[in-house]
């Protein structure tokens, strides 16, 4: 029982992680302005996304644009965005798995597929974790070190965003839900590993009846072949009975 309520536990752990992995990909979020200085005149605001660049204008305006150019973004920016899709992926393919290998569900098939279900969805949750968790290191430390650059302008100087700090989150969320499954089928277990199919007390019962209803026929037959005469046993004529 406490096995169980430890899977639905990471379930819900795992659930959170690719919800927060989602929110993190799409947020334009990932580096904000830096307010250093006074050279931000026209602009409050400027934020960074993975797909798109939006900007507040001091007159309640607020402006977003469109990243089409692949080629012209930098490494850590690719790897970002290629990380966080492939972590969402393997994240909802680890939430099928793990629906299938929860033991308070009927589907999933036996204890033996379902453990082997849990332990997939185990380590699809782990994958997704450490590939949300390169994403948001990387773009920090590069962010981090263009703040810390002297040669860069103070009006290009940016700081972590909140979709860096969600998708921490929810690298920690997935790391501990697939720790969570793995850890709840590792151990050996006794006993059959497959469960067997009964039929319905109903159909069983009516199924005994009916073998016993033939046992006892066969043996009133039985017993009406034994109790017969050897004359009733004779079949066909003879010529002694017409000497």
């Amino acid at each position: 029982m406490a096995s169980t309520g430890m899977q639905i536990f990471g379930f819900v752990l795992a659930l959170l992680g690719i919800m927060g992995a989602m929110v993190a990909t799409l947020l334009p979020n990932w580096k904000v302005s830096a307010d250093v200085g006074s050279n931000i005149i026209t602009a409050i605001s400027q934020m960074q996304g993975l797909w798109m660049d939006c900007t507040w204008y001091s007159t309640g305006m607020f402006s977003c644009t469109l990243k089409y150019s692949v080629l012209s973004l930098p490494a850590y920016l690719q790897t970002a965005r290629t990380t966080m899709v492939l972590c969402c992926v393997l994240a909802a393919m680890g939430l099928c798995l793990a629906s299938l290998g929860l033991k308070c569900t009927r589907w999933g098939g036996g204890r033996r597929s379902k453990r082997h279900a849990a332990i997939a969805s185990g380590g699809c949750f782990v994958a997704a974790g450490f590939l949300c968790l390169v994403p948001a290191s990387w773009f920090t430390n590069e962010v981090i070190t263009n703040f810390l650059d002297s040669s860069v302008p103070e009006s290009n100087k940016f700081e972590p965003g909140g979709a860096v700090y969600v998708a921490f989150v929810s690298a920690g969320f997935l790391f501990m839900g697939g720790c969570i499954f793995c850890m709840s089928c590792s151990g050996k277990r006794h006993g059959p590993q497959d469960l067997v199919l009964l039929p319905p007390p109903d159909k069983l019962l009516l199924q005994q009846q009916q073998q016993q209803q033939l046992l006892q026929q066969q043996q009133e037959l039985q017993h009406q072949y034994c109790s017969l005469s050897p004359l009733d046993n004779k079949t066909g004529y003879s010529l002694q009975d017409y000497v």
